[in-house]
Protein backbone atom coordinates (compact mmCIF):
# COMPACT_ATOMS: atom_id res chain seq x y z
CA UNK A 1 0.00 0.00 0.00
CA UNK A 2 1.31 3.60 -0.96
CA UNK A 3 0.67 6.82 0.92
CA UNK A 4 0.31 10.04 0.07
CA UNK A 5 0.28 13.94 1.67
CA UNK A 6 -3.04 16.00 2.51
CA UNK A 7 -0.99 18.66 0.78
CA UNK A 8 1.01 17.31 -1.97
CA UNK A 9 -0.35 14.65 -3.99
CA UNK A 10 3.02 13.82 -5.61
CA UNK A 11 4.37 12.09 -2.28
CA UNK A 12 4.59 8.55 -1.95
CA UNK A 13 5.64 6.70 0.90
CA UNK A 14 5.13 3.32 2.71
CA UNK A 15 3.43 2.82 5.59
CA UNK A 16 6.64 2.38 7.73
CA UNK A 17 7.58 6.23 6.52
CA UNK A 18 4.04 7.19 7.26
CA UNK A 19 4.10 5.59 10.78
CA UNK A 20 7.11 6.79 11.57
CA UNK A 21 7.49 10.01 10.41
CA UNK A 22 3.55 11.11 11.61
CA UNK A 23 3.20 13.65 9.54
CA UNK A 24 4.89 15.33 6.20
CA UNK A 25 8.02 17.21 7.92
CA UNK A 26 8.45 19.09 4.79
CA UNK A 27 5.09 20.18 3.50
CA UNK A 28 3.22 19.33 7.25
CA UNK A 29 0.52 17.32 5.34
CA UNK A 30 -0.84 14.30 6.16
CA UNK A 31 -0.62 10.64 5.25
CA UNK A 32 -3.36 8.96 3.44
CA UNK A 33 -3.93 5.94 1.19
CA UNK A 34 -3.69 6.43 -2.28
CA UNK A 35 -6.50 3.68 -2.58
CA UNK A 36 -9.01 2.21 -0.16
CA UNK A 37 -9.47 -1.35 -1.03
CA UNK A 38 -12.21 -2.85 -0.67
CA UNK A 39 -12.87 -5.95 1.62
CA UNK A 40 -14.12 -9.37 -0.18
CA UNK A 41 -17.63 -9.98 -0.97
CA UNK A 42 -17.22 -12.96 0.96
CA UNK A 43 -16.56 -10.92 3.98
CA UNK A 44 -18.64 -8.33 3.77
CA UNK A 45 -21.74 -10.86 2.84
CA UNK A 46 -21.20 -13.48 5.36
CA UNK A 47 -24.18 -15.09 7.30
CA UNK A 48 -22.53 -15.66 10.50
CA UNK A 49 -22.25 -13.06 13.15
CA UNK A 50 -18.94 -10.74 12.48
CA UNK A 51 -15.74 -11.92 14.44
CA UNK A 52 -14.22 -8.47 15.45
CA UNK A 53 -10.73 -9.75 15.34
CA UNK A 54 -10.85 -11.80 11.71
CA UNK A 55 -12.74 -7.97 10.78
CA UNK A 56 -9.79 -6.28 12.14
CA UNK A 57 -7.05 -8.85 10.37
CA UNK A 58 -9.06 -8.65 7.18
CA UNK A 59 -8.97 -4.99 7.44
CA UNK A 60 -5.49 -4.51 8.21
CA UNK A 61 -3.51 -7.02 6.25
CA UNK A 62 -4.58 -4.41 3.03
CA UNK A 63 -2.82 -1.84 4.26
CA UNK A 64 0.08 -2.98 5.45
CA UNK A 65 0.73 -5.03 2.31
CA UNK A 66 4.12 -6.35 1.62
CA UNK A 67 5.34 -4.97 5.33
CA UNK A 68 4.15 -6.69 7.43
CA UNK A 69 3.68 -10.61 7.08
CA UNK A 70 0.07 -12.08 7.92
CA UNK A 71 1.61 -14.35 11.06
CA UNK A 72 3.37 -11.00 12.48
CA UNK A 73 0.19 -9.16 12.11
CA UNK A 74 -2.07 -11.64 13.35
CA UNK A 75 -0.19 -11.22 16.90
CA UNK A 76 -0.16 -7.94 16.61
CA UNK A 77 -4.14 -8.10 16.61
CA UNK A 78 -4.68 -10.57 19.28
CA UNK A 79 -2.10 -8.70 21.27
CA UNK A 80 -4.07 -5.15 21.14
CA UNK A 81 -7.67 -6.53 21.10
CA UNK A 82 -8.46 -8.82 24.81
CA UNK A 83 -11.35 -6.61 24.35
CA UNK A 84 -13.89 -5.73 21.92
CA UNK A 85 -16.57 -2.82 21.32
CA UNK A 86 -20.09 -4.16 22.64
CA UNK A 87 -23.70 -2.73 20.55
CA UNK A 88 -26.03 -1.90 23.07
CA UNK A 89 -29.69 -1.46 21.58
CA UNK A 90 -31.91 1.32 22.76
CA UNK A 91 -35.11 1.01 20.85
CA UNK A 92 -35.48 -1.18 18.00
CA UNK A 93 -33.50 1.22 15.83
CA UNK A 94 -31.39 2.80 17.86
CA UNK A 95 -27.95 1.24 19.04
CA UNK A 96 -24.96 2.58 21.05
CA UNK A 97 -21.78 0.99 19.99
CA UNK A 98 -19.84 0.84 23.48
CA UNK A 99 -16.17 1.81 22.99
CA UNK A 100 -15.01 2.08 26.33
CA UNK A 101 -14.23 -1.64 27.37
CA UNK A 102 -10.67 -1.21 26.99
CA UNK A 103 -7.73 -0.44 29.82
CA UNK A 104 -8.14 3.42 29.59
CA UNK A 105 -12.31 3.24 29.11
CA UNK A 106 -11.85 5.51 25.64
CA UNK A 107 -12.76 4.45 21.87
CA UNK A 108 -9.11 5.55 21.45
CA UNK A 109 -8.05 2.71 23.12
CA UNK A 110 -8.58 0.95 19.64
CA UNK A 111 -6.31 2.97 17.84
CA UNK A 112 -3.39 3.31 19.86
CA UNK A 113 -2.64 0.38 20.87
CA UNK A 114 -2.26 -1.20 17.26
CA UNK A 115 -0.37 2.36 16.78
CA UNK A 116 2.05 1.46 19.24
CA UNK A 117 2.41 -1.97 18.23
CA UNK A 118 2.85 -1.37 15.02
CA UNK A 119 5.85 1.51 15.30
CA UNK A 120 7.51 -0.94 17.59
CA UNK A 121 7.68 -3.35 15.21
CA UNK A 122 9.05 -0.83 12.37
CA UNK A 123 11.06 0.07 15.00
CA UNK A 124 12.75 -3.06 16.66
CA UNK A 125 16.06 -2.82 14.40
CA UNK A 126 16.90 0.97 15.75
CA UNK A 127 18.72 1.07 18.35
CA UNK A 128 17.95 5.02 18.83
CA UNK A 129 14.22 5.30 20.55
CA UNK A 130 11.29 6.73 18.49
CA UNK A 131 10.24 10.36 20.33
CA UNK A 132 6.24 10.15 20.69
CA UNK A 133 4.60 13.83 20.66
CA UNK A 134 0.86 13.73 21.15
CA UNK A 135 -1.70 16.52 22.50
CA UNK A 136 -5.52 15.57 23.74
CA UNK A 137 -8.20 17.28 25.05
CA UNK A 138 -8.96 14.51 27.02
CA UNK A 139 -9.16 10.77 26.22
CA UNK A 140 -6.26 10.14 23.88
CA UNK A 141 -3.40 10.53 25.94
CA UNK A 142 -4.39 8.46 28.64
CA UNK A 143 -5.02 5.63 25.76
CA UNK A 144 -1.57 6.49 24.07
CA UNK A 145 0.16 6.72 27.17
CA UNK A 146 -1.54 2.99 28.69
CA UNK A 147 -0.61 1.66 25.21
CA UNK A 148 2.87 2.86 24.75
CA UNK A 149 3.92 2.21 28.15
CA UNK A 150 6.72 0.14 28.49
CA UNK A 151 6.39 -0.60 24.93
CA UNK A 152 10.42 -1.48 23.36
CA UNK A 153 11.81 1.78 21.96
CA UNK A 154 9.19 3.70 22.07
CA UNK A 155 9.57 7.20 23.95
CA UNK A 156 5.89 9.56 25.04
CA UNK A 157 5.30 13.03 25.87
CA UNK A 158 2.07 13.56 26.34
CA UNK A 159 0.36 17.58 26.42
CA UNK A 160 -2.58 18.82 27.53
CA UNK A 161 -4.77 21.47 28.65
CA UNK A 162 -4.44 21.97 32.24
CA UNK A 163 -7.53 22.90 34.49
CA UNK A 164 -9.79 21.53 30.95
CA UNK A 165 -10.01 18.09 31.25
CA UNK A 166 -11.75 16.33 33.74
CA UNK A 167 -10.05 15.55 37.47
CA UNK A 168 -10.50 11.48 36.47
CA UNK A 169 -8.74 12.19 33.03
CA UNK A 170 -6.03 14.02 34.45
CA UNK A 171 -5.14 11.22 36.58
CA UNK A 172 -5.08 8.67 34.20
CA UNK A 173 -2.27 11.41 32.38
CA UNK A 174 -0.64 12.25 35.05
CA UNK A 175 0.33 9.11 36.79
CA UNK A 176 2.56 7.54 33.97
CA UNK A 177 6.15 6.99 34.66
CA UNK A 178 9.29 5.54 32.56
CA UNK A 179 8.93 5.83 29.06
CA UNK A 180 5.99 7.99 29.18
CA UNK A 181 5.41 11.33 31.15
CA UNK A 182 2.73 14.10 30.55
CA UNK A 183 2.82 17.96 30.71
CA UNK A 184 0.51 20.23 31.35
CA UNK A 185 0.20 23.34 29.43
CA UNK A 186 -1.11 26.41 30.13
CA UNK A 187 -3.93 27.39 27.50
CA UNK A 188 -6.39 25.02 25.46
CA UNK A 189 -6.11 21.88 23.22
CA UNK A 190 -5.25 23.54 20.29
CA UNK A 191 -1.95 25.34 21.71
CA UNK A 192 -0.73 21.89 22.78
CA UNK A 193 -1.67 20.87 19.11
CA UNK A 194 0.08 24.28 17.80
CA UNK A 195 3.26 22.76 19.91
CA UNK A 196 3.27 19.60 18.43
CA UNK A 197 2.91 20.60 15.37
CA UNK A 198 5.22 23.01 15.29
CA UNK A 199 7.75 20.80 17.12
CA UNK A 200 6.98 18.24 13.77
CA UNK A 201 8.24 21.34 11.20
CA UNK A 202 11.05 22.39 13.25
CA UNK A 203 14.34 21.02 11.33
CA UNK A 204 16.86 21.97 14.11
CA UNK A 205 14.43 19.65 16.24
CA UNK A 206 14.18 16.82 14.39
CA UNK A 207 17.60 16.60 13.45
CA UNK A 208 18.52 15.96 17.06
CA UNK A 209 15.21 13.83 17.69
CA UNK A 210 13.27 11.13 16.06
CA UNK A 211 10.11 12.20 16.56
CA UNK A 212 6.35 10.91 15.45
CA UNK A 213 2.44 11.48 16.50
CA UNK A 214 -0.01 9.43 18.39
CA UNK A 215 -2.66 11.99 18.21
CA UNK A 216 -5.16 11.40 14.90
CA UNK A 217 -2.49 13.21 12.85
CA UNK A 218 -0.79 9.71 12.44
CA UNK A 219 -3.04 7.38 10.10
CA UNK A 220 -2.27 4.06 12.25
CA UNK A 221 -4.45 5.67 14.96
CA UNK A 222 -7.38 6.40 12.21
CA UNK A 223 -7.20 2.85 10.47
CA UNK A 224 -7.46 0.41 13.70
CA UNK A 225 -10.76 2.74 14.46
CA UNK A 226 -12.28 2.17 10.97
CA UNK A 227 -12.68 -1.60 12.50
CA UNK A 228 -15.04 -1.19 14.37
CA UNK A 229 -17.20 0.52 12.48
CA UNK A 230 -17.13 -2.48 10.00
CA UNK A 231 -17.81 -4.74 12.83
CA UNK A 232 -20.59 -2.58 14.03
CA UNK A 233 -22.01 -2.27 10.89
CA UNK A 234 -21.80 -5.82 9.24
CA UNK A 235 -23.95 -6.49 12.99
CA UNK A 236 -26.28 -4.11 12.29
CA UNK A 237 -27.01 -4.94 8.87
CA UNK A 238 -27.57 -8.65 10.41
CA UNK A 239 -29.79 -7.81 13.12
CA UNK A 240 -32.01 -4.83 12.57
CA UNK A 241 -34.90 -6.24 10.14
CA UNK A 242 -35.28 -8.79 13.02
CA UNK A 243 -35.39 -5.98 15.44
CA UNK A 244 -36.68 -3.02 13.54
CA UNK A 245 -38.46 -5.22 10.96
CA UNK A 246 -37.13 -2.89 8.34
CA UNK A 247 -36.09 -4.73 6.10
CA UNK A 248 -32.57 -3.38 4.17
CA UNK A 249 -32.45 -0.04 6.56
CA UNK A 250 -30.11 2.68 5.50
CA UNK A 251 -27.43 2.40 8.52
CA UNK A 252 -26.53 6.13 9.65
CA UNK A 253 -23.60 6.22 11.77
CA UNK A 254 -23.78 9.27 14.72
CA UNK A 255 -20.32 10.34 15.69
CA UNK A 256 -19.34 12.54 18.57
CA UNK A 257 -16.37 14.48 16.78
CA UNK A 258 -14.12 16.84 18.00
CA UNK A 259 -10.57 16.79 16.12
CA UNK A 260 -13.04 14.35 13.19
CA UNK A 261 -10.09 11.50 13.26
CA UNK A 262 -13.03 8.87 14.22
CA UNK A 263 -15.40 10.31 11.85
CA UNK A 264 -12.69 10.29 9.39
CA UNK A 265 -11.84 6.31 10.12
CA UNK A 266 -15.66 5.93 9.64
CA UNK A 267 -15.35 6.90 5.87
CA UNK A 268 -12.15 4.76 5.35
CA UNK A 269 -14.60 2.15 6.68
CA UNK A 270 -17.30 2.77 4.03
CA UNK A 271 -14.57 2.90 1.67
CA UNK A 272 -13.80 -0.57 2.38
CA UNK A 273 -17.64 -1.75 1.81
CA UNK A 274 -19.04 -1.56 5.25
CA UNK A 275 -22.67 -1.13 4.86
CA UNK A 276 -22.88 2.82 6.05
CA UNK A 277 -25.16 5.08 4.25
CA UNK A 278 -24.16 8.01 6.02
CA UNK A 279 -22.54 10.23 8.78
CA UNK A 280 -24.11 12.31 11.55
CA UNK A 281 -21.39 14.51 12.62
CA UNK A 282 -22.38 15.64 16.05
CA UNK A 283 -20.30 18.17 18.29
CA UNK A 284 -20.48 20.80 21.08
CA UNK A 285 -20.32 24.72 21.21
CA UNK A 286 -16.96 24.34 19.12
CA UNK A 287 -18.68 23.82 15.77
CA UNK A 288 -15.93 24.37 13.24
CA UNK A 289 -17.20 21.79 10.56
CA UNK A 290 -20.83 22.29 11.07
CA UNK A 291 -20.23 25.90 10.22
CA UNK A 292 -17.89 25.05 7.24
CA UNK A 293 -21.12 22.12 6.13
CA UNK A 294 -23.69 24.86 6.17
CA UNK A 295 -21.27 27.90 4.79
CA UNK A 296 -19.03 26.83 2.41
CA UNK A 297 -16.73 28.74 4.82
CA UNK A 298 -13.91 26.16 6.98
CA UNK A 299 -12.84 28.92 9.94
CA UNK A 300 -10.77 27.40 12.44
CA UNK A 301 -11.51 29.57 15.66
CA UNK A 302 -9.85 29.27 19.39
CA UNK A 303 -11.67 26.40 21.03
CA UNK A 304 -14.48 26.85 23.90
CA UNK A 305 -14.07 24.79 27.17
CA UNK A 306 -17.38 22.40 27.60
CA UNK A 307 -19.15 20.12 29.37
CA UNK A 308 -17.63 17.37 26.31
CA UNK A 309 -14.48 18.30 26.94
CA UNK A 310 -12.71 15.58 24.39
CA UNK A 311 -14.48 17.57 21.70
CA UNK A 312 -13.24 21.02 22.55
CA UNK A 313 -11.00 21.40 19.19
CA UNK A 314 -11.66 24.71 17.21
CA UNK A 315 -9.51 23.91 14.41
CA UNK A 316 -10.27 20.26 13.84
CA UNK A 317 -6.54 18.70 12.11
CA UNK A 318 -8.61 16.14 10.21
CA UNK A 319 -10.39 18.90 8.32
CA UNK A 320 -7.60 18.01 5.53
CA UNK A 321 -8.58 14.44 5.37
CA UNK A 322 -11.70 14.98 4.66
CA UNK A 323 -11.45 17.76 2.33
CA UNK A 324 -8.68 15.37 0.63
CA UNK A 325 -11.15 12.68 -0.18
CA UNK A 326 -14.46 14.06 -0.51
CA UNK A 327 -15.43 17.76 -2.05
CA UNK A 328 -17.63 19.89 -0.15
CA UNK A 329 -20.78 19.05 -1.92
CA UNK A 330 -20.07 15.08 -1.83
CA UNK A 331 -19.54 15.75 2.40
CA UNK A 332 -23.03 17.53 2.67
CA UNK A 333 -24.46 14.33 0.42
CA UNK A 334 -23.16 12.39 3.13
CA UNK A 335 -23.00 14.16 6.25
CA UNK A 336 -25.94 15.54 8.60
CA UNK A 337 -24.10 17.94 11.29
CA UNK A 338 -25.49 18.53 14.92
CA UNK A 339 -24.26 20.54 17.47
CA UNK A 340 -25.18 21.59 21.28
CA UNK A 341 -24.63 23.68 23.64
CA UNK A 342 -23.91 22.28 27.61
CA UNK A 343 -27.52 23.42 28.87
CA UNK A 344 -28.43 21.06 25.94
CA UNK A 345 -25.87 18.72 26.74
CA UNK A 346 -27.23 18.48 30.23
CA UNK A 347 -30.80 18.19 28.56
CA UNK A 348 -29.51 15.48 25.97
CA UNK A 349 -27.71 13.25 29.22
CA UNK A 350 -31.19 13.69 31.73
CA UNK A 351 -33.56 12.58 28.13
CA UNK A 352 -31.43 9.88 27.11
CA UNK A 353 -31.46 7.86 30.89
CA UNK A 354 -35.24 8.90 31.07
CA UNK A 355 -36.08 7.81 28.11
CA UNK A 356 -33.83 4.55 27.63
CA UNK A 357 -32.06 3.80 31.08
CA UNK A 358 -29.22 4.31 29.70
CA UNK A 359 -26.23 6.20 30.86
CA UNK A 360 -24.10 7.76 28.74
CA UNK A 361 -21.78 10.96 28.40
CA UNK A 362 -21.50 14.31 27.76
CA UNK A 363 -20.14 12.79 24.45
CA UNK A 364 -22.46 10.45 23.69
CA UNK A 365 -25.12 12.70 24.59
CA UNK A 366 -24.20 15.26 21.93
CA UNK A 367 -24.78 11.75 19.09
CA UNK A 368 -27.52 10.23 20.92
CA UNK A 369 -29.19 13.48 20.84
CA UNK A 370 -28.96 14.35 17.60
CA UNK A 371 -30.02 10.54 16.29
CA UNK A 372 -33.63 11.34 18.58
CA UNK A 373 -34.10 15.04 16.90
CA UNK A 374 -33.47 13.82 13.41
CA UNK A 375 -35.81 10.84 13.97
CA UNK A 376 -38.50 13.10 15.36
CA UNK A 377 -39.13 15.70 13.16
CA UNK A 378 -35.88 17.98 12.84
CA UNK A 379 -34.55 16.33 9.24
CA UNK A 380 -38.78 16.38 8.11
CA UNK A 381 -38.97 20.66 9.17
CA UNK A 382 -35.70 20.78 7.38
CA UNK A 383 -36.88 18.75 4.12
CA UNK A 384 -39.76 21.03 4.63
CA UNK A 385 -37.90 24.60 4.29
CA UNK A 386 -37.96 25.44 8.05
CA UNK A 387 -34.56 24.53 8.53
CA UNK A 388 -32.53 25.36 11.93
CA UNK A 389 -30.63 28.62 12.11
CA UNK A 390 -26.83 27.07 12.27
CA UNK A 391 -26.10 29.65 14.72
CA UNK A 392 -28.22 27.85 17.09
CA UNK A 393 -27.84 24.14 18.47
CA UNK A 394 -29.68 21.61 17.16
CA UNK A 395 -29.53 19.85 13.36
CA UNK A 396 -27.13 22.13 10.66
CA UNK A 397 -29.40 23.45 7.20
CA UNK A 398 -27.79 20.41 5.31
CA UNK A 399 -29.90 17.89 3.52
CA UNK A 400 -27.89 14.91 2.80
CA UNK A 401 -28.66 11.94 0.30
CA UNK A 402 -30.44 10.03 2.77
CA UNK A 403 -32.68 12.29 4.08
CA UNK A 404 -35.76 10.41 2.90
CA UNK A 405 -34.95 7.10 4.38
CA UNK A 406 -35.21 9.09 8.16
CA UNK A 407 -38.29 10.62 6.95
CA UNK A 408 -39.68 7.68 5.34
CA UNK A 409 -38.71 5.55 8.52
CA UNK A 410 -36.18 3.17 6.48
CA UNK A 411 -33.16 3.68 8.73
CA UNK A 412 -31.58 2.49 11.58
CA UNK A 413 -28.95 4.26 13.91
CA UNK A 414 -25.41 3.26 15.47
CA UNK A 415 -24.40 5.97 18.05
CA UNK A 416 -20.82 6.03 19.17
CA UNK A 417 -20.50 5.79 22.73
CA UNK A 418 -16.68 6.90 22.88
CA UNK A 419 -16.11 7.17 26.87
CA UNK A 420 -17.19 5.60 29.93
CA UNK A 421 -19.52 7.65 31.88
CA UNK A 422 -18.22 7.42 35.01
CA UNK A 423 -14.60 9.39 33.63
CA UNK A 424 -17.14 12.38 33.69
CA UNK A 425 -18.57 11.47 36.91
CA UNK A 426 -19.72 14.73 38.44
CA UNK A 427 -21.32 15.71 35.01
CA UNK A 428 -23.32 12.89 34.85
CA UNK A 429 -24.22 13.01 38.35
CA UNK A 430 -25.19 16.71 38.08
CA UNK A 431 -27.25 15.92 34.93
CA UNK A 432 -29.36 12.71 35.76
CA UNK A 433 -29.04 12.36 39.72
CA UNK A 434 -27.16 9.16 39.23
CA UNK A 435 -23.33 8.72 39.96
CA UNK A 436 -21.82 5.81 37.38
CA UNK A 437 -20.15 3.31 38.85
CA UNK A 438 -16.49 3.59 38.29
CA UNK A 439 -14.64 0.07 36.59
CA UNK A 440 -11.92 -1.19 38.50
CA UNK A 441 -8.90 0.34 36.32
CA UNK A 442 -10.11 3.45 36.97
CA UNK A 443 -11.13 3.58 40.20
CA UNK A 444 -7.22 2.40 40.78
CA UNK A 445 -5.66 4.83 39.12
CA UNK A 446 -7.14 7.84 41.47
CA UNK A 447 -4.83 6.59 44.29
CA UNK A 448 -1.42 7.01 42.34
CA UNK A 449 0.80 10.04 42.74
CA UNK A 450 1.04 12.93 40.17
CA UNK A 451 3.90 13.43 37.95
CA UNK A 452 2.94 15.96 35.70
CA UNK A 453 5.02 18.88 34.80
CA UNK A 454 4.00 22.58 34.28
CA UNK A 455 4.43 23.64 30.71
CA UNK A 456 3.60 27.12 29.53
CA UNK A 457 2.31 27.93 26.03
CA UNK A 458 5.51 28.87 24.92
CA UNK A 459 7.01 27.16 21.66
CA UNK A 460 11.17 28.27 22.59
CA UNK A 461 10.28 26.68 26.23
CA UNK A 462 8.60 23.63 25.34
CA UNK A 463 11.36 22.81 22.72
CA UNK A 464 14.36 23.96 25.66
CA UNK A 465 12.16 20.96 27.50
CA UNK A 466 12.42 18.50 24.80
CA UNK A 467 16.09 18.95 24.26
CA UNK A 468 17.03 18.51 27.91
CA UNK A 469 15.05 15.72 28.49
CA UNK A 470 14.47 13.39 25.77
Amino acid sequence: MIYTDTRDNTVKVSLKEAVLNGMNPKTGGLYIPTSYPKLSDEILNQTAAPSFRNIAFEMAKLYVDGEIPDNDLQAIIADCYPFISQLAPLDPYSYCLELFHGPTCAFKDFGARFMARVMSYFNRENPDPLHILVATSGDTGSAVGSAFHNVPGLDVTILYPEGKISPLQEKQLSTFTGNVRALKVKGTFDDCQKLVKTAFVDEDLRSKFRLSSANSINITRLLPQSFYYMYAALAVKQRAPYDSKIENPSIIVVVPSGNFGNLTSGLIAQKMGAPITGFVAATNANRTIPDWIATGNYEPRASVKTLSNAMDVGAPSNYERIRAMYTLDEVRDLFASYWLDDDGIKKAMKDCYTNTGYVIDPHGACGWKAWDDIRKGAMLNLQSGFGNDYNKPGLTPNLPKWANDITNKKSVGIILETAHPAKFGEVVQNAIGVNPSIPDRLEKVMSLPDHAIPMNNDYDEFKKWLCENL
